[in-house]
């Protein structure tokens, strides 16, 4: 099955601020947002989707019920694609916040909880479990349809750390070495695999 992963466009926010899990204005019009994404896909030949997943910010929300409505599949709303909860540092620039806190969760990046918020370790669990659910059904209604039938692709407009987190399991990379790669605003990330359990491969990255 495939899996395409399409990160939100520029929000309305200052460079340098961390939003995460803050609900954010985009900074350009959805529609034209979406009909630019959606151009785009149709370049790279991108499997329609089955269904179509967002997370409930609106700076992805708005986006993806207008990809919805272009490729005419159902759209789902799923709290567990919404960005890592940074707590007490939402909406504070990064320079302005304690620097021995910044330390302290780089020390311990995984299980770290500084800002209040989630842990990498919660964010990467909860993510995990909504890539389950939805791999194993989409590999449930693979196995069911025609090959000529309708496409069993899932699409889901998220955020740049669910991107990582997915890329990190379903490839079996560490997630701090998947952090190091670009993810632009927005960008297309392709994966491609037959079950949780089979192995994965990467399409298309950042495009």
């Amino acid at each position: 099955m495939d899996l395409v992963l399409i990160r939100h466009p520029a929000v309305a926010v200052e460079p340098g601020v961390c939003y995460g899990n803050s609900d954010v204005p985009l900074a350009a019009d959805a529609a034209t947002s979406a009909a630019a994404l959606t151009s785009r896909l149709a370049a790279l030949d991108a499997p329609p989707p089955h269904v179509l997943f967002t997370s409930p910010l609106s700076r992805c929300a708005h986006v993806a019920h207008v990809l919805a409505m272009n490729a005419g599949c159902d759209l789902r709303t799923d709290a567990r694609l919404a960005e890592m909860h940074f707590g007490a540092w939402e909406l504070q620039r990064w320079d302005a916040i304690d620097r021995a806190a910044l330390d302290a969760w780089a020390a311990d990046f995984e299980h770290a909880r500084e800002h209040g918020g989630e842990s990498v370790v919660q964010f990467t669990t909860r993510v995990s479990a909504w890539f389950d659910a939805s791999v194993d059904a989409g590999s449930a209604r693979e196995h069911t349809v025609q090959p000529a039938a309708q496409s069993t692709a899932l699409w889901a407009v998220t955020h740049a750390g669910v991107i990582r987190a997915i890329a990190s399991r379903v490839l079996g990379l560490p997630l701090a070495h998947c952090m190091k790669w670009p993810l632009a605003l927005p960008a297309v990330v392709w994966l491609r695999g037959d079950a949780l359990d089979s192995p994965w491969a990467l399409v298309r990255w950042n495009v």
